[in-house]
C-alpha cells in the first residue's frame, strides 16, 4: 500500500478507483509542463505576465510538471492575528512565513501587503510573491464580511510581486463593488506584467437553507454555485482561481424553492455534468474555468485531527478531477515549521505520483 492510500484511509478505493465522471476527461484542458504556452501564448496576456507564470510554475518541488503548491498567510487579518497565530506564535513573524514556503517547496507564497513588503529585499527574488490586495477586517463592530483594498498594484509591483490575488464575496451585497475594483485592479496588475489570482469565495446567510427535517445544508460549498462563482472570475481575467473543494450540490434549486426566484439553472446541470462524488463536483467547477483554461486549486480548509489525510485527500480529488493544485494555510503554519513542510510535501506527493490519475 503506497504511502497515499495510507493517508486516505477507508477513502482510497472510494477516491482513487472512481472512473465514470460525468465530464470525459478528454474535455478539459489539462495541467502539463508546458501549461504557459499552451494556454497563454495566443492570449492577451503580455510577455511579463508569461514570464512571471512561467516562474512560478518552474519553482518549487512541483516546478515543470504544470501543478502549483501555494502558501497563503493571510489569516492575520482575515481570522485576525491571535486567532490565527496563538498555535505557533513564530508565525507572527512574517519572515517565518516565506521560510515556510521555501523549506515546503512551494511555488509561491502568498500574504499582505505589509507581510511580504517588510522582507521583500531579501526574499522577492527566492521565491514568487503573491500580494493579497483586498482582505475583509475583524474590528468593525459588529463584524462585517466586506473585502476592501489594502494597498495598490504599483506597491505590489514595486516590491517584485509576481503576482497578486484577491478576494470577491460572490452573492453578497458587496459584490458588485468589489467585482469593479477587483477587475480593474487586475487589469491593472497585467499591465505591470503580474499574473492574477482570484479567491472566489461566496458569501450570504441566504446560502445556508433550512431543510424540511429541520437540518440545514450550506450551500456556499455548492458545486453549482462556487462554480458560477468561478466563471464570473475567468470573466475577469483572473489566471488561476481559488475556490473551496465542493461538498454538495443544488444551491441553485435550493435558492428557487418556496415562490423564490434566484438565478438560472437547467436540470442537466446536475443530471448530464454532475453527480454526487467529489471528483465530479469538483470537475463541474473546472467545467466553468474555460474547460480548465484557468486553472483550478482548491483551498486546504482549517487545521483539524487529521490534517496529513484531509490535505491528501483534498489533493486527490483536485488532481483527479483535473484541478491544478492546492493553496493550504493553516494546516500548515499551525503547527512547527517541521511539520507544516511535512504536511506541505505530503500534498505536493500526490501531484508528483503518476498513479494517481486524472478520472
Amino acid at each position: 500500500m503506497s504511502n497515499i492510500q495510507q493517508l486516505l484511509g477507508d477513502k482510497a478505493e472510494y477516491l482513487l478507483g472512481f472512473k465514470t465522471p460525468k465530464i470525459p476527461k478528454e474535455n478539459l484542458h489539462l495541467p502539463g509542463p508546458d501549461w504557459v504556452d499552451r494556454m497563454f501564448i495566443n492570449s492577451d496576456r503580455n510577455n511579463r505576465v508569461l514570464g512571471n507564470l512561467s516562474w512560478m510554475y518552474a519553482h518549487g518541488r512541483l516546478a515543470h510538471t504544470g501543478y502549483l503548491s501555494i502558501l497563503p498567510v493571510d489569516q492575520g487579518i482575515e481570522h485576525s492575528g491571535g486567532a490565527s497565530f496563538a498555535k505557533n506564535p513564530a508565525y507572527f513573524d512574517p519572515e517565518n512565513i516565506v521560510k515556510l514556503a521555501i523549506e515546503g517547496g512551494c511555488n509561491a507564497v502568498a500574504s499582505t501587503f505589509g507581510v511580504l513588503g517588510i522582507v521583500a529585499r531579501k526574499y522577492a527574488h527566492q521565491i514568487p510573491f503573491m500580494v493579497k490586495i483586498n482582505h475583509n477586517e475583524l474590528l468593525t463592530f459588529p463584524n462585517r464580511a466586506d473585502q476592501i483594498m489594502y494597498g495598490t498594484i504599483k506597491q505590489a509591483a514595486d516590491m517584485g510581486a509576481a503576482a497578486v490575488g484577491a478576494t470577491i464575496y460572490f452573492g453578497s451585497p458587496e459584490s458588485s463593488r468589489q467585482i469593479v475594483e477587483v477587475a480593474q485592479a487586475f487589469a491593472m496588475a497585467h499591465e505591470f506584467g503580474m499574473a492574477t489570482v482570484l479567491w472566489c469565495y461566496l458569501r450570504n446567510n441566504a446560502f445556508k437553507v433550512k431543510n424540511a427535517d429541520g437540518t440545514s445544508t450550506d450551500y456556499h460549498v455548492s458545486s453549482d454555485l462556487t462554480g458560477q462563482g468561478n466563471h464570473l472570475g475567468a470573466t475577469i481575467q483572473a489566471d488561476i482561481i481559488k475556490q473551496k473543494l465542493p461538498e454538495n450540490n443544488g444551491g441553485f434549486k435550493a435558492l428557487n424553492m418556496g415562490g423564490s426566484s434566484y438565478g438560472k439553472l437547467d436540470d442537466r446541470m446536475y443530471t448530464e455534468l454532475n453527480s454526487d462524488h467529489p471528483i465530479d463536483l469538483t470537475r463541474y467547477q473546472i467545467a466553468n474555468n474555460y474547460m480548465g483554461r484557468i486553472g483550478l486549486i482548491n483551498s486546504g480548509g482549517a487545521s483539524g485531527k487529521n490534517d496529513l489525510g484531509d490535505a491528501a485527500a483534498t489533493a486527490v480529488v483536485n488532481k483527479r478531477a483535473g484541478g491544478m493544485g492546492l493553496i493550504s494555510g493553516r494546516k500548515a503554519f499551525q503547527k512547527p515549521m517541521a511539520d507544516g513542510v511535512a504536511l506541505l510535501n505530503a500534498i505536493q506527493d500526490v501531484y508528483l505520483d503518476a498513479s494517481v490519475a486524472i478520472a
